[in-house]
């Protein structure tokens, strides 16, 4: 009888990650995490490495013997203390995987790009995207993140067109239970379930449930075509849909004083500067996030829904589970009428 594949999930203990590691060990797969943390679960099959994907030592000795790889690795933030910490993750560190698991003979190489380098200046063709936007340059980027991104995944294409056997695939903003870290998406929402924006930017998103994006990366390396890119999504809408949705939800007021792109910007600008030279502390706007909310950030995802067989997104089955597991890890600091009256359990 053959041994299970052996899969690498570099950021296995992050949000995505650690739900491809779920499903990969309910498959009876092998799976090797590295990872900077420890996964919150155990699970049997599953290998924990601890270590950085910029030791290229480290990512050479987790990618021995692994037929598949998926990088998902990274900074997710829109704002460090540290700027160059950006490139040095998310550009340096893809590049060392990508050279090291096409080195170790991996078979299929999943690389986690991401829905924000794929923006456009306001008016220009707001229709769901689809595809690739091959006139936009590091410089078009709002901020480290998203440049940092923007390079990596020019490495990955790269790195296809070279011969090595690579897929990516770019995920929306995803939501649903096990956000350890707090990405900004799920930030974002419990900025609104704790009363913490009086006003909101209005603009247009795609998310996509967590485990979904998560099936999405496994798919990509059953079924993607090397050298294709996969956009990973689910729901388009307005944030001042999705507010609507979570009053719906869980009973809370919402705010409903929507804030001009303008000052906005002035907002974020003054509170970017006083992380960077006083607090040292995550802005409550990012800078780079107001910027990108300019752009219409809607998404079409059908090549992976008829070539990957992703799953449709049941957004609001995802926000429940999302807003349970927050109010489990205590994270919610009002009372939620809706959810308490309907006993709802969190999420594992």
């Amino acid at each position: 009888m053959s041994r299970a594949r052996l899969s690498l999930v570099t950021g296995g203990a992050g949000f995505i990650g650690s739900h491809v590691v779920r499903i990969l060990a309910a498959r009876g797969e092998r799976v090797r995490v590295l990872d900077l943390d420890e996964p919150a679960q155990s699970f049997d099959g599953v290998e924990a490495v601890q270590g950085s994907i910029c030791d290229r030592a480290t990512v050479r000795a987790a990618v021995d013997g692994a037929e598949w790889v998926f990088h998902l690795a990274a900074n997710p933030d829109l704002w460090a203390r540290d700027k160059s910490s950006f490139a040095r993750t998310n550009f340096e560190g893809t590049k060392t995987v990508l050279e090291e698991a096409a080195t170790a003979g991996a078979s299929r190489i999943v690389h986690c790009s991401t829905e924000s380098i794929l923006m456009r200046p306001r008016g220009e063709d707001e229709a769901a995207l689809d595809g690739e936007l091959t006139h936009l340059t590091p410089e078009d980027m709002p901020g480290p993140y998203m440049r940092s991104k923007f390079l990596a995944e020019r490495e990955a294409f790269a790195a296809a067109r070279a011969g090595a056997p690579v897929v990516i695939v770019n995920p929306t903003l995803p939501v649903g239970p096990g956000d350890r870290r707090l990405t900004p998406p799920t930030r974002m929402l419990l900025g609104f379930l704790n009363g913490g924006f009086p006003a909101y930017l209005d603009f247009a998103m795609n998310m996509v449930d967590v485990r979904h994006a998560a099936f999405g990366h496994i798919l990509a390396a059953e079924r993607g075509r090397i050298g294709q890119r996969y956009i990973l999504g689910g729901v388009n809408l307005t944030l001042s849909a999705l507010i609507a949705m979570l009053a719906e939800i869980t009973g809370r007021r919402m705010p409903r004083m929507r804030m001009p792109y303008g000052p906005a910007l002035g907002f974020a600008m003054v509170a970017e500067f006083l992380a960077d030279h006083i607090t040292h502390r995550s802005p409550v706007a990012p800078l780079a996030g107001v910027r990108l909310a300019r752009a219409p950030m809607v998404f079409d995802s059908t090549k992976a829904h008829d070539e990957l067989g992703m799953p449709e997104t049941n957004l609001r089955r995802a926000l429940i589970d999302s807003v349970t597991w927050l109010q489990s890890r205590g994270l919610v600091r009002r009372r939620l009428p809706k959810l308490c009256a309907q006993g709802m359990e969190p999420a594992s």
